[in-house]
């Protein structure tokens, strides 16, 4: 997790950090120009949050899980690189948006980050095939609930796979992003 501060630098969550057990006192600070000035060693996957923070503008915060069903979701051999997460309710396409794909890197690899750059900040989320996904958000409280929604509907895909269940059509998407915006 990193979350951006007042004077432009971040705190981040620590190598080897467990949410479960999280002291505020041993997060990272880094200052505005990404150099570590206090707390523990900030996370192997630094590169992977400034990607986020230097691509997409309004950035406040990203968050990176190991979760279970989207994870599981990134290692089917069918899922659409483009569209990782389907968007089986109203919410993903609110809070989400499209969910890219990428390939399997080491973690830690800086060509994570190089790939989440690559996508120009088109993408607020992307899932990381074996690893699991990364969502960034105007604020913490925000990119925290767009995971949960990530989550949960690849927790939908998973139990729908196979049933014909259907997606969101592009009408339905284009409606729910026309009242509420999209990510």
């Amino acid at each position: 997790m990193s979350v951006r501060t007042p004077d432009g630098g971040l705190l981040v969550t620590p190598t080897g950090a467990s949410f479960g057990r999280l002291d505020p006192d041993r997060l990272s600070v880094l200052d505005a120009q990404g150099r570590h000035v206090g707390g523990d060693r900030p996370t192997k996957e630094m590169p992977l949050h400034a990607a986020f923070h230097d691509t997409r503008p309004g950035t406040g915060a990203v968050v990176h899980l190991h979760s279970t069903h989207a994870t599981a979701l990134s290692m089917l051999p069918d899922i659409d690189p483009d569209d990782a997460v389907p968007p089986l309710t109203p919410y993903l396409v609110m809070r989400v948006g499209r969910v890219a794909l990428l390939p399997f890197f080491v973690p830690g690899d800086d060509a994570m980050a190089d790939a989440v750059r690559a996508l120009g900040g088109r993408r607020a989320a992307v899932l990381l095939a074996h690893h699991g996904p990364v969502v960034a958000g105007a604020t913490l409280e925000a990119a925290v609930f767009a995971m949960e929604e990530l989550e949960e509907t690849a927790r939908l895909a998973l139990i729908l796979r196979g049933t014909g269940a259907r997606p969101l059509s592009a009408d339905q998407i284009a409606r729910v992003s026309a009242r509420y915006g999209g990510v």
